[in-house]
């Protein structure tokens, strides 16, 4: 009888397990991944000093087709949250504004803004880290999905949460006190 070696046995099995199927830990395991990159942008965010945010978008066959950070300072544009230009980037990617079947994962809850990018671009399901306490639109704050709207997203949220709260944290404790001179008196309140 030939022996086999450990590896071709976890070769026949990986092989005997559909991947793409709703198997609990698989799924969360894979989650875990994509929101380990969505923390890689929001650490690029933050060595920006932009608010630590970072979102990417799974096409319908799995595959990264966005991948963005919060750019509001650089921008100057209050609109570049990481979910909005990653919205962007994925509709130019599959030449539609509908991203039908798509994933979006993202490092913090999304405000109301992006809550409503999401539901015009018809995304089917949003992962997100940390919970937003005083502007989160899926849970926190108001849960768009509860509103009588035409669209409803499949929503896991505390992927890595502490990880994503930690980053967060870590760049609001090192503007404190320098908020007035930056952009006025009211930053860094909607934090820590």
């Amino acid at each position: 009888m030939r022996s086999r070696s450990p590896g071709a046995h976890s070769f026949a099995i990986q092989h005997l397990i559909d991947f793409d199927t709703n198997h609990g830990y698989i799924v969360r395991m894979t989650d875990e991944r994509f929101m380990e990159m969505c923390l890689r942008e929001a650490s690029t965010a933050f060595e920006s000093e932009e608010v630590p945010v970072g979102a990417l978008i799974l096409s319908p066959e799995g595959k990264i087709i966005a991948r963005a950070h919060n750019l509001t300072n650089r921008a100057a544009r209050p609109t570049a949250h990481a979910e909005i230009l990653a919205i962007n980037m994925a509709s130019d990617a599959l030449e539609n504004y509908r991203l039908l079947d798509c994933t979006l994962y993202v490092s913090m809850e999304p405000c109301i803004m992006c809550a409503g990018a999401i539901i015009e671009a018809r995304i089917r399901r949003l992962v997100f880290g940390c919970f937003d306490a005083k502007r989160g639109a899926f849970g926190s704050v108001i849960d768009v999905n509860k509103l009588p709207l035409n669209h409803k997203v499949e929503v896991l949220g505390g992927v890595l949460a502490d990880r994503s709260e930690s980053l967060l944290k870590e760049f609001f404790q090192a503007r404190r006190g320098t908020e007035v001179v930056i952009t006025g008196p009211t930053r860094n309140r909607l934090y820590v």
